[in-house]
This record gives C-alpha cells, structure tokens and sequence, in this order.
C-alpha cells in the first residue's frame, strides 16, 4: 500500500517536472549557450570578484587552511589548559574550604 503512493507521488512529481520543463523549453533555448546573460557587470563587482577567486585559490593550496587550522588547535590547546588549571584551582579552593568547616 505504502509503495504504491511513493510509486504515485514519485510519477506525478517527475510528471510535473516534465510539464513545467515543456512550459520553459522555448525560453530556455532563448538562452545564450555561452553562459552570458549580455548585461555588463560593473567594474567594482568585477575587482571584488577577482579578488574572492584569488583567495579561494589560496585556500586550494591549502597552505593558507593548514596555518590556520594549526593556529586555531594551539589557540584551543592553550584556552583548554587555562581552563583545566582554574577548575583544578577553583576545586582545591573548595577543598580546603570544606576542610575548614569540618575542622570548626
């Protein structure tokens, strides 16, 4: 019963693909095939665009990601132990704290 209902619901979701592609073939075979859309981009956009490709090829590199991803475990490393050496702190206080009170 259940994969019958998939089987339908699946058929009529591939069945409206189907139609809402026939509605747009004409449209799209209007497209260029080059990928342009014949609207000319700014310069501005066009420097940052540049600009953001470089770094992401920086990062395929992955030098740059490697540096920075050793900086951030130190980093954590370091705040990790701080904080290991307060709780130790914080628990020795209350230790004594409470051996204090049990001696008055």
């Amino acid at each position: 019963m259940i994969e019958t209902i998939a089987l339908i619901i699946f058929i009529l979701s591939f069945g409206g693909i189907l139609f809402i592609l026939a509605r747009k073939m004409p449209i799209l075979v209007k497209l260029p095939q080059n990928g342009t859309t014949g609207i000319k981009e700014h310069r501005i956009f066009l420097t940052i665009e540049d600009r953001i490709k470089n770094i992401f090829a920086k990062f395929e590199k992955q030098i740059i990601m490697h540096k920075i991803l050793s900086f951030a475990k130190v980093v954590i490393l370091k705040a990790e132990t701080k904080i290991d050496h307060l709780l130790h702190a914080i628990r020795r206080k209350a230790k004594e704290q409470k051996e204090k009170d049990l001696k008055k």
